[in-house]
């Protein structure tokens, strides 16, 4: 089975490709997802057989800065890619990654059937991203809340901002699972249980500082990200070394 995967080296790319080392992972000049020529081009001579979207702009204050940017990646990314498929390999097996963050974040939990309500640029543009593969005969929506097992790159984490949160290897090896399954739809990707912002970063960085969302100054959050999941099992965050 050829296997390609976008945004190789980001923090679910990198965890990815160590369970697929065979796959195809173009960087930015090999395949620029915003161009469509280049795109067409990368999957007429590849014609993957399992396509795993992980790359996107996901800064929310990046997004935020620059709308135009956020959309033409996260969404005419997307779209370039599914256009691409449908050409070249429409029996393609397209899992496209998404986020927590579709969701207003004002009751948490949210399960597959639970309708979505973008609180910043970020967030809406994973969700238009989210309706382009399903024009694709085989397509699968991975909503998930993940961070690097690495030292946390902030002196301070929210103790109300929440989520159900896994480390990007745990992540990656259950995307693979559910790819070998190969179920299709809408699925979440959760930790067995929701925490604070707070005490995952305590998981890597012991020293790191508590702060609240009333100390926070910039765009619109999801306060609670946890979700729940009717369409898989839950996963339980794997231990730090």
């Amino acid at each position: 089975m050829k296997v390609m995967i976008t945004g190789g080296s980001g923090r679910l790319g990198r965890e990815l490709l160590k369970l697929f080392p065979d796959a195809t992972a173009p960087n930015h000049k090999k395949m620029d997802i915003s161009s469509d020529w280049n795109v067409d081009c990368f999957l007429e001579d590849t014609k993957p057989d399992l396509l795993i979207h992980t790359a996107a702009l996901t800064s929310v204050r990046e997004c935020e800065k620059d709308k135009k940017k956020a959309w033409q990646v996260n969404v005419e990314g997307t779209r370039n890619l599914v256009k691409a498929c449908l050409t070249h390999c429409p029996e393609v097996y397209f899992v496209y990654i998404s986020t927590a963050c579709i969701f207003s974040g004002e009751q948490g939990m949210y399960t597959e059937t639970d309708s979505p309500n973008p609180k910043n640029h970020y967030a809406l543009t994973k969700l238009v991203g989210e309706s382009l593969p399903t024009v694709l005969m085989k397509w699968l929506v991975i909503r998930t809340n993940f961070v690097a097992k690495e030292p946390w790159p902030y002196p301070k984490a929210f103790t109300d901002r929440y989520g159900t949160y896994l480390f990007a290897n745990d992540v990656a090896r259950a995307l693979k699972e559910v790819t070998e399954e190969g179920l299709v739809g809408i699925v979440h990707i959760v930790g067995e249980k929701r925490m604070s912002m707070f005490e995952l970063a305590k998981k890597v960085s012991p020293s790191v500082k508590p702060m609240s969302l009333k100390e926070y100054k910039g765009p619109p959050l999801t306060r609670d990200m946890s979700l729940d999941t009717l369409n898989w099992r839950k996963h339980m965050i794997s231990e730090v070394a």
